[in-house]
């Protein structure tokens, strides 16, 4: 298959745009979601607080206003092809001119700070991005953006578990985090557990679970899809509800993606995603 040549400059304007539009605009999927959960909430707060959330969306994606004032970090998986050759500068300066501009033209708060323990001076621009590359096959790039919120990354959790805690075990370990979790993460959102692999590549099989679509879309093996069933019930019969103000509908969906590990490993790990669900895909 022949070369083809791509100008970062492409990538770099495919994410400013992106920026933006998930900031404003929540996706379909997530809307639907969040209507499902309205029709199925039992609490009268927990109706009360999904109207609340849902004009929100309404409001922002008609005035062209953030969704929630947290606009995150921005979070950036890039799967390029092959037989993708490209041209006209650092990708990783092209991602960050991206971010840079759409954050600005966007009027979206900046949050990111240089320095995580001395200083801790804002970098003015929301970069660096974080970045996850990976080479696939073909000749095309595919980006997925994501604004991910401090308030539900700040309840992320990992754990070194043995392979005889078994499913068992993950499934405690899940549980105890969303009861921790609480308020704080905004619910209801999506639970992206990664298990398997090793401390780094768990954590990030958790976050790319969050951004699989639709939400609620089940893993394609029946017995991790059956174990994400399983999960989502127990999530909800906690009775957090949204905004833990109480109810049924803590998690709008458990998305569990594994990866092969080492025999005496059983790494899991747990991100959220509040209702600020910001995600969109571009394909170049």
């Amino acid at each position: 298959m022949p070369v083809r040549e791509v100008d970062v400059a492409e990538i770099s304007a495919a994410i400013a745009g992106a920026c933006i539009k998930i900031n404003y605009f929540l996706p379909d999927d997530m809307l639907a979601a969040l209507g499902r959960a309205r029709d199925t909430e039992e609490s009268p707060a927990g109706r009360a607080a999904l109207d609340v959330i849902l004009e929100n969306a309404e409001i922002a994606a008609q005035g062209e206003f953030p969704y929630c004032q947290d606009t995150g970090y921005t979070v950036v998986f890039l799967d390029i092809g092959q037989d993708v050759h490209l041209v006209g500068g650092d990708l990783m300066q092209a991602v960050d001119a991206g971010i840079r501009k759409g954050y600005k033209d966007g009027y979206l708060r900046m949050s990111i700070v240089a320095d995580p323990l001395f200083g801790r001076e804002n970098t003015g621009d929301n970069t660096p991005g974080m970045v996850h590359v990976r080479i696939v096959p073909g000749d095309g790039v595919r980006i997925q953006v994501d604004a991910k919120g401090g308030g539900s990354e700040n309840k992320s959790r990992h754990k070194m578990l043995v392979p005889a805690d078994g499913k068992q075990g993950v499934k405690d370990y899940v549980i105890e985090t969303v009861q921790l979790m609480g308020p704080d993460a905004c619910p209801p959102g999506i639970i992206g557990v990664g298990v398997g692999g090793n401390f780094e590549v768990s954590a990030e099989l958790a976050k790319r679970a969050l951004l699989r679509h639709p939400v609620g879309a089940a893993n394609p093996d029946p017995a991790v899809a059956e174990f994400e069933r399983e999960l989502l019930d127990d999530v909800n019969a906690l009775g957090l509800g949204p905004q833990s103000l109480g109810g049924r509908i803590t998690a709008l969906a458990v998305h569990v993606e594994t990866f092969p590990t080492h025999i005496a490993s059983l790494p899991v790990a747990v991100n959220t995603e509040c209702h600020a669900h910001r995600t969109t895909v571009v394909e170049i």
